[in-house]
């Protein structure tokens, strides 16, 4: 008869979130089983190479050399020079954050935001970017890429939207200077899990972002199961008990769950804890990745458009990462804000194709004739919106579930922002917490098991036991 020692942790989903914590589980004695819902592992860090010699990554492109250390991928990995972002505003290119600073009307509206803000801190969006930065700056950049971004007024998200962006403009501009200095791209803004420091920098593997995903499943052989969607995590008196896969029930010890944290609550039987994760929103986005003849077509890696545009932001990888498509050839990246079922998400990929070709026209002179097709992905949770009305609950999620042996880790898991490299410690640490709050648990019961032995002791021997307790003191 087994115990519950011998039970697997169950990990729903086989991306980047949901193999770390199987490999660190498995490193901490812990028997795991790894359900992928799609056929093949990665989700969001699949990397794809098309006919032409072209290579796409599911997630974000830039990785550090940290992040590829810890996993073992670093001898496989090229180094990135060079990084840098742009802000498309009043018809030209203004650096970030650098030549921002240079505008009077930003530096002015950002001086009296300081001596004018009232006393506390802002609740949303709009009042914490206007109090950090400034009127002029929130109204004219920031609240309207974020509007863009999560498809929500920046008056109904909530505050802590804005930890996103780097806190420290000087530690930004610093790091940014030592990149140029030293000929590679330094990492600012990918990582708020560890430091930002000038020792870690983008790298990218040889093969793509799937390496990754890809050198950690090596190591959990015979533990992964494709094409294994989870039916049901099933919960009794608050304890997970077990899942249900391909209609078999399966008692697990725990499970940890990255799926998105709107839908959890649809797959848990016998507790209705998670139900008030069921409103909160992700943003749908359609990416349409466009090959164009020639090379850095843009004013740098990544462009951002406040308003004027459909798209809020374009990416120019190859201008990093020229191994990523043919010589003299890339690819820009435009990324629409979008809901499901909306125009832009219900437009056929030929026509997005060339939508975005028409309005690149005033960013890329010229453009047409660069045409060479494009490839769209269309993902219906992008990125968590963040709203004032369930930030409470959001903040509570940091900390647990509420049913005991249920794990929600990853970056829809844990309804976060975070990137690969804060994905994989985030995930580390919770894994962590876990299994300390295990070896207590199991320390209490054999603390209690010695206790009633004790008294069973006594009680079998009640006249040693009374003797004992009755001796007078020297």
């Amino acid at each position: 008869m087994s115990t519950n020692d011998d039970l697997p942790v169950a990990v729903l989903g086989a991306g980047i979130a949901g193999l770390v914590a199987a490999l660190e589980l498995q490193r901490n004695g812990y028997p795991v089983r790894v359900f992928e819902a799609a056929p093949v592992i990665a989700g969001l860090g699949g990397t794809h190479h098309d006919d032409d010699g072209f290579t796409y990554d599911m997630g974000a492109h830039f990785i550090t050399n940290r992040l590829a250390a810890a996993i073992g991928v670093s001898g496989e990995c090229r180094l990135v020079h060079r990084y840098g972002e742009t802000v498309h505003l009043d018809g030209r290119y203004v650096d970030y954050p650098n030549g921002l600073l240079k505008q009077p009307r930003f530096v002015a509206s950002a001086l009296k935001a300081r001596v004018s803000t009232p006393e506390g801190d802002p609740t949303t969006a709009a009042g914490r970017f206007r109090r950090d930065y400034g009127t002029a700056l929130a109204d004219t950049v920031a609240l309207p890429l974020v509007e863009a971004w999560s498809g929500a007024p920046a008056d109904e998200l909530a505050a802590s939207v804005a930890d996103k962006i780097p806190t420290s403009i000087a530690h930004t501009m610093l790091l940014n200077a030592l990149a140029r200095a030293t000929n590679r791209a330094i990492s600012v803004g990918y990582c708020w899990a560890q430091p930002m420091t000038a020792s870690v920098f983008h790298v990218y593997p040889e093969h793509g972002v799937a390496t990754l995903c890809e050198r950690i499943a090596e190591q959990l052989p015979g533990v992964i199961q494709v094409s294994s969607p989870v039916q049901a995590v099933i919960v009794h008196d608050g304890q997970v008990q077990a899942v249900r896969v391909h209609d078999e029930e399966i008692p697990v010890r725990a499970v940890v769950s990255t799926a998105p944290i709107n839908v959890l609550p649809r797959l848990v039987e016998g507790s209705d804890r998670l139900d008030r994760y069921r409103r909160f929103r992700y943003r749908p986005m359609v990416l349409v990745n466009l090959k164009l003849r020639g090379r850095n077509l843009l004013s740098d890696v990544v462009v951002w458009l406040p308003t004027g545009f459909p798209f809020f932001r374009l990416t120019e990888a190859t201008q990093s990462m020229p191994w990523l498509a043919p010589e003299d050839k890339t690819m820009v990246l435009c990324d629409i804000g979008a809901e499901v079922g909306d125009e832009h998400w219900t437009m056929d990929d030929d026509a997005l194709g060339e939508y975005c070709v028409d309005h690149l026209e005033g960013i890329i002179p010229g453009v047409r004739e660069r045409y060479l097709g494009c490839r769209v992905v269309r993902t219906p949770i992008a990125y968590p919106v963040y709203l004032a009305e369930y930030e409470e609950d959001r903040l509570a999620l940091k900390e647990s579930t509420g049913i005991d042996g249920l794990l929600s880790v990853g970056r829809h898991g844990e309804f976060s922002h975070n990137l690969m490299e804060d994905v994989y410690w985030t995930t580390i640490d919770r894994v962590h917490r876990w299994i300390a709050d295990q070896k207590a648990g199991e320390l209490l019961a054999i603390e209690a098991e010695e206790r009633a032995a004790a008294v069973g002791d006594d009680e079998a021997n009640p006249v040693v036991a009374s003797g004992t307790r009755d001796m007078p003191r020297a």
